[in-house]
């Protein structure tokens, strides 16, 4: 006989959130070490975008694969307000609450769910701790998004001083209108 795992409320447990095993792997790229390092050069900042964008990248798939299947199943399936993805035009996708009929979308409507006597007793506790789990994962991927995005438009600056630079000490002697004296 298997035992079910109850909230302290004493309600089954239908929905798991992330654990710390879920991010052994991804603890591994340490990208937060980059932002604390020496930047010699556009390729040093360009690998660690890298780094940033395949831990967002790994995010969105915990999200995908572990967060999403427990939130559409029984009996979360049956309530009029769901777990949901949403790709965005950047390239990255987040977790959002939204309407079966997909009229409406946003936490206004998981606080409906709440607030609604309709909705179990029972789910109360799991559908908090699927919202706690939706707000931390959106901060995780929309930062390693920023920092990946961040890190590529200073690799690009870095290349634009390194061309005038070359262009100064490479091209051609001081003329009297670029002197400053």
């Amino acid at each position: 006989m298997t035992h079910t795992p109850h909230h302290s409320t004493g309600t089954a447990v239908r929905f798991s959130p992330l654990e710390h095993t879920d991010f052994q792997r991804l603890e591994h790229a340490a990208y937060l070490k980059g932002l604390l390092k020496p930047f010699k050069g556009k390729g040093s900042l360009e690998d660690w975008a890298s780094q940033c964008s395949a831990l967002r990248d790994h995010l969105i798939t915990l999200a995908l694969r572990r967060i999403l299947p427990q939130a559409r199943g029984y009996p979360f399936n049956l309530l009029g307000v769901q777990l949901a993805q949403q790709s965005t035009g950047a390239g990255t996708t987040f977790l959002r609450w939204r309407n079966v009929d997909r009229s409406s979308m946003g936490v206004a409507l998981w606080e409906g769910l709440l607030a609604d006597p309709a909705t179990p007793a029972s789910l109360l506790d799991d559908l908090y701790a699927m919202e706690l789990q939706r707000i931390a994962l959106n901060m995780q991927i929309s930062l390693t998004h920023s920092i990946a995005r961040q890190a590529l438009d200073c690799a690009g600056k870095m290349t634009q001083a390194e061309a005038a630079y070359h262009r100064r000490t490479q091209g051609h002697a001081i003329t009297p209108k670029e002197s400053t004296t």
